[in-house]
C-alpha cells in the first residue's frame, strides 16, 4: 500500500536539516586521524574459476588502522585503466563470495565490494571484525545502537570511515583510473555511499539504490520494520536518553552529506517502501547537491527496481563515461 506522502509531495519535500555545528571539523578530524594509519592495500590474486574476470581477495586499513575486507574484480582482457565502482553492502551482509557480484566487471568496469566491519552473519557471509577499539554502551540488538550516545563511539563513524578508505583502496590499484570512481550500493549501502559521496571529492558518480540511514526521526516515526525499529526499542527504555540519540545520529544523517556533495548522482525510491520510507530517500534526494535524477518503481518495496535497476546503473555509468 501508499503509506507516505503523496508523489507529488515527496518530489518537493524538503524538511529542514538537523546538522550539528562543527559536522565538518568532525569528519575531517576523524578522516585526518584515519590517514595517520598506512593504507596498505593489497590486492591478493585468487582463482574462482571465472574465466572473464579476474578476481583479488583485497585488504586494507580503515578506521583505527583496523583492517577491512573486501573483493575487486577486472575484466581479465583489458588494455588501459578502467573507472571502477566501489560497492557497499546491505544491513547485515558481508562480501560472500565474487560470483556474487559479477554484473560491473562484465559491463566492463573495475568493481571493488567492501565488506561491513561485524557484519555479515545474516544473509551473506562476511570476513571483517568490528574490534570496538572506543567501547561500546550497551546497545539494542543489531548495529544501529551501538555506540550511539556519543558520535565519537557511534558504530557507523567507523563504517563511513573504512567507506572512504575503500575508495582511496581503489584508487591504489594499477589497473584503476583514479578519476573515474562511482560509488553505489542499496539500502544500508546506499546510505554509505552517499555518505562517501558527500566526504570524498574524489568520488565523481554516485549511486545510492532504495537509501538507509537517511532523514532518522522521520523514518522511526514512520516506520515500525528492521533496522529502524532497533531505535525505538533503545529510546524506549533509555527515555531520558532520545535527545543525546538523535543528536549522535545528525552526525550520519544523509541529508547532511546530500548536500555536501557534487557527485552526479541516479538515486532509486520504491513507493511502498516500508524498510527505507519513501519521504525519507526523497529527503536526501532533494537536498542532494549535484547533478542528480532518481528511477521511482512505485509498485515496489525494499527491492525496488532490483535487476531492472541493476541495467539502468550500467547505462547510467555508459552515459557519464561514454568512452568506456
Amino acid at each position: 500500500m501508499f503509506f507516505d506522502l503523496p508523489l507529488e509531495q515527496l518530489k518537493t519535500y524538503l524538511p529542514p536539516r538537523e546538522e550539528p555545528a562543527d559536522f565538518d571539523a568532525f569528519w575531517e578530524r576523524t578522516l585526518s586521524h584515519a590517514r595517520q594509519f598506512p593504507l596498505n592495500a593489497v590486492f591478493e590474486p585468487v582463482d574462482y574459476c571465472m574465466r572473464t574476470v579476474e578476481t583479488f581477495d583485497v585488504t586494507f586499513n580503515g578506521y583505527g588502522g583496523q583492517p577491512i575486507k573486501g573483493w575487486l574484480l577486472v575484466p581479465r582482457h583489458r588494455s588501459e585503466p578502467l573507472p571502477c565502482v566501489v560497492e557497499y553492502i546491505g544491513y547485515g551482509g558481508g562480501r560472500g563470495f565474487p560470483i556474487d557480484w559479477l554484473v560491473f566487471s562484465s559491463a566492463g568496469y573495475a568493481h571493488l565490494v567492501m565488506d561491513t566491519r561485524g557484519q555479515g552473519s545474516s544473509w551473506r557471509q562476511g570476513d571483517t571484525p568490528d574490534p570496538e577499539p572506543d567501547g561500546s554502551n550497551p546497545h539494542y540488538p543489531g548495529f544501529m545502537t551501538r555506540g550511539i550516545l556519543s558520535p565519537e563511539t557511534y558504530y557507523y563513524r567507523r563504517v563511513f570511515t573504512d567507506a572512504v578508505r575503500a575508495v582511496e583502496a581503489a584508487r591504489s590499484f594499477p589497473g584503476v583510473d583514479a578519476e573515474r570512481i562511482a560509488v553505489t550500493g542499496g539500502s544500508q549501502g546506499g546510505g554509505i555511499a552517499l555518505a562517501v559521496s558527500g566526504l570524498e571529492p574524489a568520488v565523481k558518480v554516485v549511486m545510492p539504490d532504495v537509501p538507509f540511514l537517511c532523514h532518522y526521526r522521520r523514518a522511526v516515526e514512520l516506520v515500525d520494520t528492521a533496522p529502524y525499529n532497533e531505535i525505538v526499542a533503545f529510546c524506549k527504555t533509555h527515555r531520558d536518553k532520545v535527545e543525546t540519540v538523535f543528536r549522535t545520529l545528525s552526525y550520519f544523517d544523509g541529508l547532511n552529506f546530500a548536500a555536501r556533495s557534487k557527485a552526479t548522482a541516479l538515486f532509486s525510491v520504491g513507493l511502498m517502501d516500508m524498510i527505507c520510507p519513501p519521504s525519507t530517500v526523497f529527503a536526501a534526494y532533494n537536498h542532494f547537491a549535484g547533478p542528480k535524477q532518481i528511477t521511482i518503481y512505485t509498485y515496489n518495496e525494499h527491492e525496488g527496481g532490483g535487476n531492472y535497476h541493476a541495467v539502468e546503473k550500467v547505462r547510467f555509468l555508459n552515459q557519464v563515461w561514454p568512452s568506456q
